[in-house]
């Protein structure tokens, strides 16, 4: 019974590694699409902000490790989508559990968060919020 567990969990772990690409493409696409106009709205009013353009930053970093860039995505998307766990417009609750996702992913990808991406992201967050663009 165990080896066949063992077998089961192998397949899973090679099927999401076929996979694994194509999420992170899905992840990235929608980052592009919706990060920077949400950061525009939000810029001063969450106190995470720093390190939410800096886990940006190393994302899209192709030096960044594959499996690293799908854990930044994914938590990227959580924080774009209006859809989580505590809706965002709950006053004094509503970023707490980005905040939590966002925390937990940096912790588990920490050491590839370089300062090369925290200094990107403090001279972008230096600026007013009028003159962010996208390309940045």
């Amino acid at each position: 019974m165990q080896r066949r567990t063992e077998s089961l969990n192998e397949r899973a772990l090679e099927s999401d590694e076929h996979h694994l690409p194509a999420v992170i493409m899905a992840h990235e696409r929608i980052v592009g699409e919706r990060f920077w106009p949400k950061v525009r709205r939000l810029a001063g009013h969450i106190p995470f902000m720093d390190d939410l353009v800096a886990a940006y930053y190393c994302a899209m970093d192709s030096r960044t490790p594959a499996r690293v860039r799908g854990v930044l995505l994914a938590a990227l998307v959580y924080f774009i989508l209006p859809t989580d766990a505590i809706p965002d417009f709950i006053a004094g609750l509503g970023f707490t559990d980005d905040a939590t996702v966002i925390a937990t992913a940096l912790g588990i990808v920490s050491g590839h968060i370089k300062k090369r991406h925290k200094d990107k992201a403090r001279a972008f967050l230096r600026k007013p919020p009028e003159h962010y663009d996208d390309e940045d």
